[in-house]
């Protein structure tokens, strides 16, 4: 038997309480790792001899302790104490006299930690701090002067950091388990003699795996607001516990998860809990010990924890299918190691949907709304990403044969942009579960849809396919963003193709859409006169009267007027409404017998007469030379054989570079693209820098061609690579799949 083994099973029982210590006895004694043992253990009892003359002194002097919390007023001062820091503890007296008393010392451990002092403490006090966490107390120490506190602060760091790192009696039955899994008689021994390895129906009073003493950053992401690691890994037992006798487990579960995600040193803690808590339970297979396994199920497909726990995981996992063959927790086992094997992190949580099909071990069924198509049903799990479901539709839809690029979307109100292709779809569901509780009733849902991302050809799509009814969609939807331009004549006459195509000839009883659906919103605004301009006051005077008199009569009268102006500019634009709406229906009766892919072809012909369609259009400020000139709105059409500029508005580019004339592009900064044309370099701000990075790559890898160079200056440029490769999101009909680093800015 190792010298392991006999440390964990000792003949007698003494033993055995110390490594239960996270239970609390009977009689009230304190748990294992006591610090009046620690002290013993670590530190040598000081004689009566000299403070001064401490051997084992590191740094020693005058410091002044807040004996309650911090400190709440500056005028009332804390205690002053002699302190001596040795390599085991830091320890107080009352002065540095021969026989001083000690009066306290805190046991330094690697666990340890020490916050540098605080400015704004002293601002409000005129102390610097130095905050020492210890296991059971909290060192809060107080100097006037900033440099002894960074010289005690460090000396305190420097002490921690050359401690060995603490192990938990978990950790220690962990790797004893390990090295004696071919052992069932050992097994079993250890299993008996140690119930920290097994189920427990009373509270945890100290984690299983060993955490940092002491607060933690509130700046963690999350509208959460947590304490220490310690405590939340304590709370989180309690709530595992409250899972036995939930009748609906699933918000409990989803709270479990978000906690986990905040913090995520505790997801191996609470797989630890979980691991104990399914070994050897009252009632195995009853409705607490499913409601763990399906727990664990969750977090299976949402974290994956290190490999001590992995490896102590698989074992139980294995343990349970061997001694309940056929059961529901032995399918929970099952299920959950092969997730296991293919889970690599998530950006949320799983939604409250996709927990009740994970208790089931079932699919979820994702929609994918086609624009001109039906919608389709896709079943999916926690690990299917964007570039699968992309993959499944470009199949059933037949488009397998076309050149050009499709992606997922996600559309919402305010935005639409592309779903990487390593997205997985279950955070996506999860984001419009979030957003739907934040909007407004009459706010449209979020959804995904499947649309193309970048044409390479759009004149040989046959009129009669699926492909074609997406290009025709994809058109009305430039149009009425105003990335169409062309006349106004123009514009009611692909209004009227459009109700041609919706609901064939004229007719009294046909529905009709809303206005802002078949013509641009933009173009009746600017018919609208504009408000009148005031110039701003020139002096602070006159800004200081104009501010007094808005907040008197003179205020509410301009409020009125504002009101009155409001109200004549919606009926305004209810009336040029009309009016247009009125030249759009007369268009729609002169075509009469037209069929709807006459009408769509049409209204596809007229939009493709605009050179620049096909292009993908970004809005940009490009940055001029002059010094002192602002920059430049334009529209960046990224197609695919050329990148070229546009004045917003106007129909023929400012300008247009072949990808022969361009040298290098890549991103300068987060907001700033760089487009290098032979000799000039071009500067535009924008916030789809990534984008428009990852959809030139795209045109150049379809084209056959070498990916151009990034800038080598920039920061956030991506390296420069030998291959070619397809952007996040995208599908190429034609050819297989490829990855890129995740997209994050927003699609035109």
């Amino acid at each position: 038997m190792t010298m392991g083994l006999r440390r964990l099973l000792p003949p007698q029982g003494s033993l055995e309480v110390s490594l239960s210590q996270p239970t609390r006895s009977s009689s009230g004694s304190e748990r294992s790792l006591l610090v009046a043992e620690e002290m013993r253990s670590l530190i040598m009892e000081k004689g009566p001899g000299p403070v001064e003359d401490d051997p084992d002194a590191l740094v020693k002097g005058w410091l002044q302790r807040e004996m309650r919390g911090c400190m709440k007023t500056p005028w009332i001062r804390p205690r002053k104490y002699w302190f001596v820091l040795t390599p085991d503890s830091l320890d107080y007296y009352s002065s540095n006299e021969k026989g001083a008393r000690r009066l306290g010392s805190l046991v330094l451990t690697s666990l340890c930690s020490v916050l540098w002092p605080d400015k704004q403490l002293y601002k409000e006090t005129g102390y610097w701090s130095v905050t020492v966490f210890g296991r059971k107390h909290c060192y809060r120490l107080y100097t006037e002067h900033l440099n002894e506190a960074v010289h005690w602060v460090c000396a305190v760091q420097k002490v921690i950091d050359s401690k060995a790192p603490v192990q938990t009696p978990t950790q220690l039955l962990m790797r004893d388990v390990e090295e004696h899994s071919s052992s069932p008689e050992v097994l079993e021994q250890i299993y008996r003699c140690n119930p920290i390895l097994r189920y427990t129906s009373g509270p945890l009073y100290a984690p299983l795996l060993p955490f940092p003493y002491g607060s933690l950053d509130q700046s963690a992401p999350g509208p959460h607001s947590y304490t220490t690691l310690r405590d939340e890994a304590v709370k989180l037992f309690n709530s595992l516990q409250q899972l036995e006798s939930e009748r609906d487990p699933v918000p409990l579960m989803q709270g479990v998860l978000q906690t986990c995600l905040d913090l995520p040193p505790l997801v191996d803690e609470i797989y630890c809990q979980l691991v104990k808590q399914t070994t050897e339970p009252p009632a195995p297979g009853g409705q607490g010990d499913l409601h763990y396994w399906q727990l664990l199920t969750c977090m299976s497909c949402t974290f994956l924890p290190s490999p001590p726990v992995l490896r102590f995981l698989h074992f139980h996992l294995d343990k349970t299918e061997s001694r309940f063959p056929a059961s529901e927790m032995a399918k929970y086992a099952c299920f959950i190691r092969e997730a296991l094997g293919k889970t690599k992190g998530r950006e949320c949580v799983p939604s409250l949907e996709e927990i009740l099909m994970l208790m089931q071990r079932q699919e979820m069924i994702c929609t994918v709304h086609c624009p001109g198509a039906p919608a389709c049903s896709v079943a999916i799990s926690s690990h299917t990403t964007a570039e699968e479901v992309a993959q499944e539709l470009v199949s059933r839809l037949g488009l397998s044969q076309s050149p050009n690029l499709f992606a997922l979307y996600e559309q919402s109100r305010r935005r639409e942009q592309p779903v990487g292709s390593a997205t997985l779809l279950a955070d996506v569901l999860t984001r419009f579960e979030n957003l739907a509780g934040e909007q407004r009733e009459q706010d449209p849902p979020c959804r995904l849809c499947f649309k193309h991302y970048g044409f390479l050809d759009t004149d040989n799509v046959p009129r009669d396919s699926l492909e074609f009814a997406l290009l025709f969609e994809q058109a009305h939807e430039m149009v009425l963003r105003g990335y169409v331009p062309t006349s106004e004549e123009t514009l009611q006459t692909l209004a009227a193709l459009r109700l041609q195509s919706l609901n064939s000839d004229f007719s009294t009883h046909a529905p009709f859409p809303r206005l802002e659906e078949l013509f641009p919103p933009h173009v009746l605004h600017a018919r609208l006169p504009l408000p009148p301009h005031r110039p701003p006051a020139k002096c602070r005077g006159a800004r200081l009267r104009a501010g007094l008199l808005a907040g008197g009569l003179w205020g509410q009268a301009l409020a009125k007027q504002r009101a009155e102006r409001d109200q004549r500019l919606r009926g305004r634009l209810r009336e040029e409404g009309a009016s247009t709406m009125a030249a759009i229906v007369e268009k729609w009766k002169l075509l009469q017998g037209m069929g709807r892919p006459e009408a769509m072809a049409a209204y596809v012909a007229l939009v493709r007469e605009w050179p620049g369609f096909g292009s993908t259009l970004f809005d940009v400020d490009l940055h001029v030379s002059p010094v002192g000139a602002g920059p430049q709105r334009l529209w960046l059409g990224i197609g695919a054989k050329a990148v070229s500029l546009y004045k917003p508005g106007e129909p023929e580019p400012l300008d247009s570079f072949c990808y022969g004339r361009i040298s290098s592009f890549g991103a300068s900064d987060s907001s700033t693209f760089r487009l290098s044309v032979e000799d000039r370099d071009l500067l535009f701000e924008t916030s789809q820098v990534d984008e428009i990075a990852q959809l030139l790559n795209t045109y150049l890898a379809s084209a056959g061609a070498q990916r151009l160079p990034r800038p080598q200056e920039s920061p956030t440029s991506s390296p420069t690579s030998e291959s070619t490769v397809l952007p996040q999101g995208l599908c190429h009909a034609a050819g297989p799949w490829q990855h890129q680093p995740p997209v994050g800015s927003s699609h035109s």
